[in-house]
Order: C-alpha cells, then structure tokens, then sequence
C-alpha cells in the first residue's frame, strides 16, 4: 500500500530534495466554487456576530463567546471537519483550514475558542474513539449543542507533557477509572460540556486519554477565570478533579496511548493555528491601509510616505507567504489522506496518518505564521501611532491576541527543535533521501564554481536557483551537525533552532514563488506584478535570515579549514546574480495596496 501512495503524494519533509513544480501545488486561487461560498458565508458570520461586536469580547463577556459559539454550531461550522456520519458536514482538509483561516481573524477570544473545540475538544474522539464513543458525543459536539475541552497542562507539566501527575486508579470492581489531579490553563472549561482528560495509570510510562463529562457533583472543580494579556473573553480556567468516576468505556484509545493522542492532536492543531492567524494579517493590514489613507499630516496623506509605505508592502507580504505555504500543506495532507483511503484504510486512520506524515510543515507554518501575526499587529500599531495604543481602536486587541498564538500548540521554540527533529528521523528512517543530497553539496564545496553567466530572463529563474541554493546551506549545516553530534544533536538546541529557521525560510519562500509562479502562468505577469514583487520581497529577506542563521550555525561547531570552507560556501548559496531593487519592490506593492485600500490579494 505505501508504495501506491508514494508514487502519487510527496512525502512530508521532501521539499528539501525535491525539486516541486508551480502545477503541483495547490493556492488560494484553486478553491472551488463550494469552498468559495462556504469562505462567503463565513465572512458574512464573523462581520454580523463576531466584528461588529469586538467590544463585547474585549469586556470579557464570556456569556457572549459561548453564544457565538451556539450560532456557529447552528450554521454547520464546528462540524465541518466531522464525518457526515455523525453530524458533521465531512468537508476535506482544505475546506476545514478555510473555515478555520476566516472565522479566526475578527477575535482571538472566539478563534480559541472555537480551535479549542473543534480540535482538541472533539478531534481526539473523532479519530481515536470508539465506533459507541462517536455515536454518543460526536454528533452533540457537532452542532454545538455540547462543547469540548481539552485538559493536558498541569502546574508541573507543559512543554513535557507525558510528565502530568494526574492519576487514574481503577475500582476494585473493575468498572470505572477514579481520577485525581489538576489541570490548568483549560480553553472552554467555564462553559464545556465534556473534556478530553489526560491522566496516569499506576507506573505507566506514557499519561492515558479519557473522555470525562462535566458534572461538577462528580468530584469536577473550577477556579476563577484567568486574566490574560489577551483572548480576553475565551474561558481559560484550572480544573481540578477530586476522584473524579469515569466509566472504563470512556478510557479514550488503548491504555498509555494517551501521549500519542496529545501529540496528534497538536500536529493536526499547528497547521489550523496557522490558518488562524491568517485572516487576522489581512484584517490587521486593511485596517492600517484605511488609517494611513485617511491620516493626513503635513498636508498630506502618510500612505504617499515611504517608511510608512515600507511598513504595509511587509506586512501584505507576509500575510500572502503565510497563505501560500499553509494551502499548499493543507492540500499535501489532503491528498495524503484520499491515497490512504483509496487504499482501503478507514478515514480515522488515513486522516491521523496524513497529518503525522506533514508534522514538519505543520510546525514550520505553526512558528512561521504566528511570529508574522505578531510583527504584523506591532507594525499596525505604529502605524496608527499614539491611537494604535488605545482601546479605541482594534489595533492594540489584535496585537494581545495575536501574542498567545507563538505559545500554544508546543511553543514556537519546540516546534523550532521538532521540525528538525523529526526530519532528522525521517531521514534515518529512510523516508527522505537527506544523505545522499548531502554528500552532494560537500562535492561541490570542494570542487571549482562554474563562472558562466546563466539565462536568468524566465520569470523566477534566479528565484529558483536561490531557493535550490538555500536548500543547499540547509544540508551542509545539518549534514555536518548530524556528523558531528550523532544522537546528542538533541542537546544543542540553539544550533537546532538556527537550522529549524533556515528550514522554515525554505518552505516559505520556495511556497510563495511557486503560488506566484502558478498565478503568473494562469493570468500573465502582467497582470500579477503586485504578487511577483511580493515573491522576489519575501526570498530577499529569507536569503538574508538563512546568511545570518547559517553563519551562526557553522561558527558553532566547525573550526578552521572545515569552518572557511562552508563559510565559503554560504557565501556561494546565498549569492545574487541580479540583486532586486528592494525599496522599488515594496513601492510596487504598497502602491496597489494604498490604491485599492485593503489588502487585496
């Protein structure tokens, strides 16, 4: 079965070693006529009952969340990711991801809570539950006549989850599991109806999953609700269980598969994170285009002015890189999921699988996008100047609630050292050729540069060739670290974190050219030179971030001759021929921007 799929799906973590063409990915621009109408429809929700009231969320009106949540239930939202079968609307991955992307930008408070619910709170029963489980709490969690938590952080347990101390014990009659313990930072606890539990059984070495129905009577406590720099109105709140019965029925999975269960979870959650954060830009980038339109100073509008015209072609930038990337995966994993299925594997399996398979890019796009909502709400700020920094304006909101984002879901410094990780594994696996395209860039540090002037006048050509090149820095840093340390790589984690962000730089960029390059094919590059701009922007500032993080990582393991040679060599695969003109590339894109008065692309 695997060699059927391999034949017709790319491997996750093969865009290092594989050259990807424009026509073998997916981008916005390919949403069928159905995905457009459910972003439609989706739209006209968040501006009705999520923007309009932005106030209400940011008072801390927690009643008004979960009513919103009510409503999104009653449209079919929360289900669209869950099988027909029990109440869902069994839609693809990309369609999940375009839901998940549009109702998240208007709130942080209801975007959490909402990707508290319809992933951590329902997914793991989704895909690990018995056919009796999904029956009896699928089709409630669907609709949004119940709501989901999920409860795997403890006061002494966070990023090493599998070391929770909270404890199951079963009855001397064999029947339920009593659970104690304390969970803390619960989305959805002030108002869910059943949470996914994570506890211990004796000594075992992984925690166990359970599904645990909210009766306060049945040894179920809450504090207070916690104040939060941001997400101000999601229910964040410690639960404690106090001998807590759960039926043995409700053990969610097999016993000590609870940490497996936690890690999918989250790899299925970093990709949506991603998509979360996503509208957001867009909102944030609209918003600081209308302000500096309006804005006049010295008889003039601040749009015309450069540093502030700087500020919007960065941020309109990144938002498009952070699209390009995330359907592009969100389609890979899709694609990996219908090869399973194909294949006779049931649509839990197949879809858990799918996602495992892109674990990488889950966490590339997790960090990637989360520290572009961040720049992108800080730079709306500065534009908007001293209102940026008042309550009366949404600025200051997007900027608190975009903050959380680089937190959950496996802080962006783990996802940083499990991208590389995992890829590091998936090589020794043999599921990516990494040593063999390794030993290649070490022959060609040793042998003499070609000095011929290539044919650059193809649309991206040099684009490519950089991106190839960049590919290349990754494996002489890597190979050599891996050669080096062997097994205990996993210790030098601040070279692990310079690989992991010229990794992220790669998948970014190469995403972006080849959206752009798509486009361009399909429209004419004369009609897309706005997106082109923003290609040739966002792989000059990643050619900068791989020069800087490559230097960094060489000078830390390797000395003399070996450290001058790949020093050499960095200065080679980071080179242009044709070096852009980068203050006429963002002109180009602010000036659509500033013309049209939104994001626009």
């Amino acid at each position: 079965m695997a060699d059927t799929i391999e034949k017709n799906v790319t491997r996750g973590g093969q865009f290092l070693v594989k050259e990807t063409k424009c026509e073998d990915i997916f981008t916005p621009e390919d949403f069928s006529e159905e995905q457009l109408m459910m972003r439609d429809s989706v739209k006209e929700f968040v501006d009705k009952e999520l923007w309009a009231h932005k106030d209400r969320f940011e008072k801390k009106d927690y009643a008004y969340t979960e009513s919103s949540m009510r409503k999104a239930g009653e449209l079919g939202l929360l289900g669209v990711a869950v099988p027909e079968e029990y109440g869902g609307l069994g839609m693809g991955f990309v369609s999940t991801m375009l839901v998940c992307d549009y109702i998240s930008g208007a709130t942080g408070s209801f975007s959490t809570a909402f990707g508290a619910h319809t992933g951590i709170g329902t997914m793991p029963i989704t895909l690990y539950g018995t056919e009796e489980q999904k029956k009896k709490y699928v089709p409630k969690l669907a609709t949004g006549e119940w709501f989901g938590a999920y409860c795997l952080t403890e006061p002494g347990a966070g990023s090493d989850a599998n070391s929770g101390k909270t404890k199951a014990v079963l009855s001397e009659d064999g029947k339920y599991y009593s659970i104690t313990g304390q969970k803390m930072w619960i989305s959805n606890a002030g108002f869910c109806s059943v949470f996914i539990v994570f506890a211990r059984i004796g000594d075992d070495k992984n925690i166990t999953g359970f599904i645990v129905e909210n009766d306060p009577s049945n040894g179920i406590s809450m504090n207070e609700e916690e104040h939060k720099l941001g997400i101000r109105a999601s229910s964040t709140r410690q639960v404690f269980f106090n001998e807590t019965k759960v039926p043995v029925e409700n053990m969610l999975s097999e016993r000590g598969n609870g940490f497996k269960i936690a890690m999918n979870a989250l790899n299925v959650g970093r990709i949506k994170l991603a998509a979360a954060c996503l509208d957001a830009q867009r909102r944030v980038t609209s918003g600081a285009v209308k302000y500096a339109n309006e804005r006049i100073q010295f008889n003039t509008s601040i749009s015309s002015f450069g540093a502030i015209r700087s500020k919007l072609a960065e941020m309109a930038t990144n938002a498009y890189a952070g699209e390009s990337a995330s359907y592009r995966a969100a389609k890979d994993i899709e694609d990996r999921i219908a090869a399973r299925e194909a294949e006779g594997t049931s649509h839990q399996e197949a879809e858990l699988k799918g996602v495992e398979e892109y674990a990488i890019e889950c966490s590339i796009l997790k960090v990637a996008v989360s520290e572009d909502v961040q720049s992108c709400s800080d730079e709306g700020i500065q534009i908007f100047g001293g209102m940026g920094f008042s309550e009366d304006t949404p600025m200051e909101s997007a900027w608190r609630d975009a903050r959380i984002a680089r937190i959950y879901e496996g802080t962006n410094e783990i996802n940083r050292m499990l991208s590389v990780g995992m890829l590091i594994k998936k090589a020794m696996k043999g599921h990516v050729d990494l040593l063999g395209p390794a030993m290649k860039v070490q022959e060609e540090l040793m042998g003499i540069p070609s000095f011929d002037t290539p044919d650059f006048s193809e649309l991206f050509a040099e684009e490519k060739v950089i991106v190839a090149n960049l590919k290349k820095v990754f494996l002489m840093v890597a190979g050599s670290a891996v050669q080096k340390y062997g097994p205990e790589l996993d210790a030098h984690q601040q070279l692990l974190m310079a690989a992991s962000d010229i990794l992220i730089e790669i998948y970014m960029a190469e995403s972006t050219i080849l959206r752009t390059e798509k486009l361009a094919k399909a429209q004419g590059e004369d009609k897309v030179q706005e997106q082109i701009a923003m290609a040739k922007l966002y792989l000059y500032k990643a050619v900068d971030i791989v020069n800087l993080r490559g230097k960094e990582g060489i000078a830390s393991f390797a000395e003399g001759d070996e450290q001058r040679m790949m020093l050499m060599g960095l200065k080679r695969f980071t080179k242009y021929t044709n070096l852009p003109n980068v203050v006429a590339l963002r002109e180009k894109i602010a000036a659509k921007l500033v013309a049209e008065d939104t994001y626009c692309f």
